[in-house]
């Protein structure tokens, strides 16, 4: 089978609604939608704070003191130390999952703008550490091994600061992507985690050897003052806000039902669901409080918009920690972290929409199909016909919310999902392919050729939203 469609005014399923779930209904016209004020105020501070931490170098430096090579390093290693501790402390603020950055920003946003800012930061740390090293070695008249041999025994603090490179480089190297795909995602996590060593191993070296901040004065006191809202940013958002969210819902698994061998949908019950502000395509992070999955969380979509009662994730099984998924019992508790994500109706900048899935990525598609406006269009890539997860429910918000809907079953090299999802492919299913909003969710081969097949199309890159878990 190559492709079927489902329009609406194919057939019925028979569920009255989808499995119990409260009636579809479109994003209210009144909702806010997020401009870019917030994104624009944002990038404002971060540049003024950019200048606040650089500036004091600036105004403690003399014009003509720069006369020599060695002179020159020196103050591009003092620059570039402090365009590192500032950077990383918006890095540990951007992983904080503080509610205000996520509604100026949004947590696919943020995802994005922590991985760029890391590199940058990474190629900050390793330019202070050689400016510093090459520039006091010339001062000095010492090899740079022996001026490195030097800092770590002649200087406070500095084994730390070494340390905490060391950390820095690790973490980067584990986030490049074909890294990162070799490493179980509990391991990465661990190792990613470990960049908060980097904020405590450096803070001692920046106030014992920081040419603008070892002395007391109004510097010292506002980096200082940086650390500690960092800090507070970092235990509000998560620790407190987590704990006041499951002491307030305290959730727990309903029912487990598989979906298909190897997809299972986990249903949670609470107290005050109603009262989650949820929007379809958002994501929790889950944490199973049974022997098997306590100690750890992952990011996983709601797989069918609020409806008060229940709450529910479908989950493809492609590791151990999935696996345990299969034999959660109901009654088991579980801690979860959220709403998050900007993947929604609400975020849409035209009124009709297209969703593009690729197998488990249905999951808040779905989900959001019940929040938007008649009229959409749906896009469900699967390789067998085994792997369409919820046709259903699919079949059932076609007819219901007048959605026009195609299963393009195949591999990814057979011709007729080729041709389907060639730019002239998709413009002859969606004649008004360049006036929708585009939602994308799939492995990232799926994504990264629709991706493509979309822009040649002429689709604004605007247009096109992805879904992220930022960390």
């Amino acid at each position: 089978m190559t492709y079927q469609d489902t329009h609406a005014a194919g057939r019925r399923t028979g569920h009255p609604a989808p499995y119990g779930g409260r009636p579809a209904a479109p994003v209210p016209p009144g909702r806010p939608r997020r401009g870019p004020g917030g994104r624009r105020a944002l990038a404002a501070v971060f540049w003024l704070g950019l200048v606040a931490a650089v500036g004091p170098w600036w105004l403690d430096t003399p014009a003509g003191t720069l006369a020599g090579t060695a002179d020159l390093l020196t103050a591009g290693g003092r620059i570039t130390g402090l365009i590192a501790g500032y950077l990383l402390l918006v890095q540990v603020l951007m992983m904080s999952r503080l509610g205000v950055l996520e509604h100026a920003l949004g947590g696919e946003r943020i995802s994005r703008l922590h991985r760029d800012l890391g590199a940058t930061l990474l190629v900050a740390v390793l330019a202070h550490m050689s400016l510093l090293v090459v520039g006091y070695s010339r001062q000095e008249r010492k090899t740079v091994f022996g001026e490195v041999g030097a800092l770590l025994t002649d200087y406070d603090d500095m084994i730390t600061a070494f340390a905490a490179a060391g950390v820095l480089v690790t973490v980067a190297f584990t986030a490049v992507r074909a890294v990162r795909r070799r490493l179980p995602y509990e391991l990465w996590r661990l190792l990613h985690a470990a960049s908060y060593l980097t904020l405590l191993l450096g803070y001692a070296h920046q106030f014992s050897n920081g040419a603008q901040l070892y002395e007391p004065g109004p510097v010292r006191t506002g980096w200082i003052a940086a650390y500690l809202l960092v800090v507070a940013a970092l235990v509000w958002g998560r620790m407190v806000a987590p704990l006041v969210f499951n002491m307030r819902h305290r959730l727990r698994v309903a029912d487990v039902v598989a979906e298909s061998p190897d997809t299972v949908s986990v249903y949670l019950t609470g107290q005050r669901l109603n009262q989650i502000g949820l929007l379809g395509g958002q994501f929790f992070r889950w944490r199973f409080l049974n022997p098997g999955c306590w100690w750890q969380s992952h990011p996983f979509s709601v797989s069918a918009a609020a409806n008060g009662r229940w709450l529910r994730i479908t989950v493809k099984v492609v590791g151990g920690y999935t696996a345990e998924l299969r034999d959660l019992t109901p009654g088991t508790r579980v801690w979860a972290q959220g709403p998050s994500g900007t993947f929604t109706a609400a975020h849409r900048t035209r009124e009709r929409a297209l969703l593009i899935a690729g197998g488990s990525g249905i999951a808040p598609l779905r989900a959001m199909l019940e929040e938007l406006p008649p009229g959409a269009a749906l896009i469900y890539r699967a390789r067998t016909p085994a792997d369409v997860l919820l046709h259903q429910e699919l079949d059932w918000l076609a007819q219901a919310r007048q959605t026009s809907l195609w299963y393009v079953v195949g591999r990814r090299d057979d011709p007729g999902p080729r041709q389907v999802m060639s730019p002239d492919g998709l413009r002859r299913l969606v004649p008004d392919l360049t006036r929708r909003d585009v939602y994308l969710c799939g492995p990232g081969g799926l994504v990264d050729e629709a991706v493509a097949a979309l822009r040649a199309a002429g689709v604004p890159r605007r247009q096109i939203h992805l879904t992220a878990f930022e960390l």
